[in-house]
Order: C-alpha cells, then sequence, then structure tokens
C-alpha cells in the first residue's frame, strides 16, 4: 500500500458540502486535500451548448450520473423481505465527477421553517406526543434557525439565489412566502421571470385566497458576482437544468460559485478518481487517522489526516461510516444504535392540465426552478393539523422546468401509448399543458433505515448499501390532503374538462422504484442533541470519532416538504463556522456528550 503525505485536512467527495468545506478550509491557512471519486468536469467545455442540449445522452442515459455497474444499493420495503440490487436509474439519482449531484440540480432553493429546526418538540408541544404514531421518530435538529439564519444567507449569497422576501426582518413583505421564518436580508437577485403557465397558477390561487410567490431560484435572474468574486450570468429559462449542467453560467453549482477561486489556493488540492473505502481510525477507534482510498491504477493508497470531512452524497456518506466502523449501527428490532437511522425520502404528487388551442403555455420556456409559483400555506406546521390526523406537509407549485420532448411531454388521459393517436395528441396538447405538483415531507420510522447488504457486493468486493423504506399511513394521508388543496387550484384554472391527469400513492401503494421523484433522499447519519440518538452533535461532529465531521442531507433526522439543498448549504457554512473557530484551536469534540 502506497502511504501519502499527510495533511491537515482531507475532504471525502467534492459536491456542494466538499466544495464550501474546502474552500473555507483552505481560507483559514490548512493544508487541505479533496477526494473525489470521479473525473474534473467544468461548464467548459463538458458542457458547452449545443452539446449539452442532448436529452438522449444526459436525460435519459444519465451521462452525469455515477455507473450503476459498479456500485448501487439494494432496496427492500419491510425487514422480512430480502432486497435487490438498483440496476436502472428511477426513483433517485447520484451524481457522479465533480461537482456531483450541485451540477444537475434544479437550482429549487429553499430556507426550512422555524419549526422544522425542532420539530419533534414543536408536534409535541402543539399537539401532544400521543399525536405521533407509536413508530414515527422524528428528532430536532439541536440547532434553531435563528442560530442557522446567516449561514443560510450565507449559502444564498455564494448561489446568488433568485427570489421575493417574504418576512425581511419581521415585517411581512408583499409578493413573497408569508410563512418564511424571518430573514434579515433580502434575497440577493429578484425573481426570474414568471412564466406564464405559472401566472396562470398563481391567479388561480389567489382567487382561492391563497398566497402564491416565485419560487426561490438559484438560477440567476440577472448578472451577478458573488462574495468570492466569481461571476454568474442571467438565466435565458431554455429548459436543460435537472440532469443537464448549465451552459450559461447562470445555475449555481461548485464550478459556478467557488471552483474557479479555490482550485487557484495553494494550499489545496484535488485529486480525482480517488475511490475513498475506507476511513481510517487508531487503536483506541476513537480518533481518525485518515483514509485509505483506491486511486486510478487500482492501487490501495493510505492518506493520513488530522481532520477528516465525509462530504460525499448522503447515501455514500452512511455507507462509508458503516464500513468505516464509526458509530454504533443502528439495529430496527431494538431501536438501538444511530449509523443508518431515520432514512427518509419525499412523497410528491402531480398532475397535468390541457387547455384549448388559444391557451399557449409554451412549456419550452422553463428553468430548473426560475419562473414558477408556490403555494405554502399547507406545508410544514403552517395550518393546524388536530383535525386531519398527519404530521408535516407540502408546497404546491406550478408552471413548468422545461419541456424536453421526451421526458416532458403530457398527453391527455385515454391517449395511446404509441402510433397516429399519439401523435396528434402530442401536437395538439404540446404547448398548451400546465403542469403542477406537490412536494411533500416524509418522516423518520422504526422501521426503515440503511445497513450493509448481506449478500451484494460493489466492485472493490465492499458490501453495498441496502436500503428499508415504503411508505406510512401519515405519507398517504398528508399527500391525499395537500393533493386536494391542488385540484381545488386546478378546478380555478378551468382547463379542458376530464382531460387532467393526476398521480397520486394511494394508500397501500408500495414505494416504486422504477418512478422518479426527486434525489432528496435523508439519514443515516443524523444530527442531534443525544449521541444515544443522534450520530453527530449539532456541529455535524461525531460523537464517537471526534475528528470526523459528516455533511449533507445524511445529518437530517427527518425529511421536510422543502427541497434539500437550501438546508445542506446551511448546515455547512455552520459547521464551517464552529471548524474554523473552535475546533481548529482546540482539536476535540465542541458538544460534551
Amino acid at each position: 500500500m502506497t502511504r501519502m503525505k499527510p495533511v491537515d485536512v482531507v475532504i471525502v467527495g467534492f459536491g456542494w458540502t466538499g466544495a464550501i468545506l474546502g474552500m473555507e478550509l483552505a481560507e483559514e491557512g490548512v493544508n487541505v486535500l479533496a477526494l473525489e471519486r470521479g473525473s474534473y468536469q467544468d461548464t467548459s467545455p463538458d458542457w458547452i451548448y449545443p452539446n449539452i442540449a442532448d436529452e438522449l445522452a444526459y436525460g435519459i442515459r444519465g451521462k452525469l450520473f455515477q455507473p450503476l455497474s459498479r456500485e448501487t444499493v439494494t432496496i427492500r420495503h419491510a425487514l422480512s423481505e430480502t432486497a435487490v440490487p438498483y440496476r436502472q436509474y428511477g426513483s433517485f439519482l447520484f451524481g457522479n465527477n465533480v461537482g456531483g449531484a450541485g451540477t444537475h440540480w434544479n437550482g429549487q432553493h429553499y430556507r426550512p421553517s422555524p419549526e422544522d429546526m425542532a420539530f419533534e418538540s414543536h408536534i409535541r408541544q402543539r399537539y401532544g406526543a400521543k399525536f405521533m404514531p407509536s413508530d414515527m421518530q422524528i428528532q430536532d435538529y439541536g440547532v434553531s434557525y435563528d442560530e442557522l439564519e446567516p449561514f443560510l444567507d450565507q449559502f444564498e449569497y455564494l448561489c446568488g439565489t433568485s427570489g421575493q422576501a417574504g418576512n425581511l426582518n419581521g415585517t411581512i413583505q408583499d409578493g413573497g412566502n408569508p410563512f418564511e421564518g424571518v430573514r434579515k436580508r433580502a434575497y440577493p437577485n429578484p425573481p426570474v421571470a414568471t412564466t406564464y403557465g405559472a401566472q396562470l397558477f398563481a391567479d388561480a390561487a389567489k382567487s382561492l385566497g391563497h398566497h402564491p410567490f416565485p419560487q426561490p431560484a438559484s438560477n440567476a435572474s440577472r448578472p451577478y458576482t458573488n462574495p468570492y468574486g466569481v461571476r454568474l450570468g442571467p438565466c435565458n429559462l431554455c429548459g436543460y437544468c435537472e440532469r443537464f449542467g448549465c451552459y450559461m453560467y447562470s445555475k449555481a453549482s461548485p464550478q459556478t460559485t467557488i471552483l474557479p477561486v479555490l482550485m487557484r489556493r495553494s494550499n489545496f488540492e484535488l485529486r480525482t478518481n480517488s475511490h475513498v473505502i475506507k476511513v481510517n481510525l487508531d487503536s483506541t477507534g476513537k480518533k481518525a487517522t485518515g483514509v485509505t482510498y483506491i486511486d486510478a491504477q487500482g492501487r490501495e493508497v493510505e492518506q493520513p489526516a488530522d481532520l477528516v470531512i465525509v462530504a460525499a452524497f448522503q447515501m455514500h456518506n452512511v455507507r462509508l461510516m458503516l464500513l468505516s466502523g464509526i458509530g454504533t449501527p443502528y439495529d430496527p428490532n431494538t431501536g438501538k444504535g444511530v449509523i443508518g437511522k431515520n432514512y427518509a425520502y419525499q412523497m410528491m404528487s402531480s398532475m397535468s392540465l390541457f387547455f384549448d388551442q388559444d391557451t399557449h403555455i409554451n412549456p419550452f420556456i422553463g428553468a430548473g426552478a426560475g419562473g414558477s409559483q408556490i403555494v405554502d400555506e399547507f406545508n410544514s406546521d403552517h395550518f393546524d393539523h388536530g383535525p386531519y390526523g398527519f404530521v408535516g406537509g407540502a408546497y404546491i407549485l406550478g408552471g413548468q422546468t422545461g419541456g424536453r420532448p421526451i421526458q416532458q411531454l403530457a398527453v391527455p388521459p385515454g391517449t395511446p401509448g404509441w402510433g397516429s393517436a399519439w401523435k396528434r395528441a402530442a401536437r395538439d396538447s404540446y404547448r398548451h399543458t400546465l403542469s403542477m405538483q406537490t412536494h411533500g415531507s416524509v418522516m423518520a420510522y422504526r422501521d426503515r433505515y440503511l445497513d450493509l447488504d448481506p449478500t451484494y457486493k460493489d466492485a472493490y468486493g465492499q458490501p453495498l448499501l441496502r436500503i428499508t423504506f415504503d411508505w406510512h399511513d401519515n405519507e398517504y394521508k398528508m399527500s391525499r390532503y395537500v393533493t386536494d388543496r391542488m385540484l381545488e387550484i386546478a378546478g380555478a384554472l378551468n382547463p379542458k374538462p376530464k382531460q387532467q391527469s393526476v398521480t397520486i400513492r394511494q394508500s397501500g401503494d408500495h414505494y416504486d422504484i422504477r418512478q422518479y421523484q426527486t434525489t432528496h433522499t435523508t439519514g443515516g447519519v443524523i444530527m442531534g442533541k443525544d449521541p444515544q440518538t443522534s450520530a453527530l452533535n449539532r456541529f455535524q461532529q461525531s460523537w464517537d470519532v471526534p475528528n470526523v465531521f459528516v455533511t449533507g442531507a445524511s445529518a437530517f433526522p427527518q425529511n421536510l416538504g422543502y427541497n434539500p439543498t437550501g438546508l445542506i448549504g446551511g448546515l455547512t457554512y455552520w459547521a464551517a463556522k464552529a471548524i474554523r473557530e473552535t475546533y481548529l484551536k482546540n482539536p476535540g469534540p465542541m458538544v460534551q456528550s
């Protein structure tokens, strides 16, 4: 085995959180090494136009995704079942190469609601402990919204987020989200221009007494220079966001916000094609000594480091902690252990509305987040849940992210799947179709978790990560309630009668890995107040091995209704400040257990 020269900090994974921490710690003057399993990629030459506008290569064949033939996960619905490998992308998408999923996200950039950060305490206080099912095990984060607000703001200004403030220093602002937590300053950019379909949705929502607002978008609405001095260009609503890199330098990603500055730092190094297989521990098991990775030639390499930051995708973080023996693996039978605990996903519903030929929605005009309108009345705990018997909620979105001809073409119900009738329906409907969806939370449960598969292994002979997950009654009730509110808005839009299609998960439907929803998988290395019930303290520092920090959505104790990236970025800057100002000066636990 080759042994490399020691470094101060080694970062495993180089997506959003790895890039942020690389920049923050390099600024502190320590030597930082980032290890990325994939290759280097950047806006130019990798995503130049017109090459990137290839839906078959990127949207269908997943050119930016991790090859599942080398490493995947296995999935089952219940403890009594045998898990099977995830061989073809469906439900969620693993990023690959530099930037990870931060290169192909949509740019939907939300903050959590204040109650989301202390969700278990909030629900218990407002509704009582018996309101939650006995097998639901939601938890608080251990950090409040007010503490996190400056760091949520910092990430928005890094990304050049476009939006309309709804609660500015305690004053509700017209046109923004009246349910959001207090923000100290406005978004760095105004909202992206609203598309016609989104405006129709907003008008219908207003007619029912709702408060629609522009979706917060890390798609820049105008030329912008972020605090690191990196420049973004204005979004042109080309419709190629999710699953694609942005050729306009408009969508925030590590490449468009951080790397132009970080890659020039003399105390920062990036090694690509370096697949980390283990965090190494000393003889006590209480201190990390570095990591072991496999390089491009297939050789095992030991990289010593004083501080290890696990900053890969959520599922990869969980797997690496399990493979490294850091923390006690979660046991669903006893409810004990913390690594793999509280896995959650998202519950969505969607619909397509079809209009007459004189209503021109033109779905090809779209951005990943910009141009859409949101109704947030039924998300989080923004309404009284008492009469309805469920926890959590969802926002309702109206608008379009694009009109790509393969994945984003909708036809009315009853249309044949092929042939001349399908062609006529596609021709007649394409420009006159409006999409709506609900984007909902999923709670954590005792029998929903992650562990190492006893049978299947990856290309390096290591066990795959096993997912045990299915829907619970709470989420069926939540989705049904919010979907009914979406249907009320749809009715106010007056589409063609009997030509709207609705997709909703009904009670008894199993989780289906073939159907894409989001890549918003959470949990498994959760943060909290108590080492008996969480893997990380409030600064995302391991309770068991204090010189290991774990960032990303793996820290979420349950899944909120919002897209997770805004909270991920805020938590990363929160942890970075603690590492810079406290840990580096006095290495050790920053919270006493």
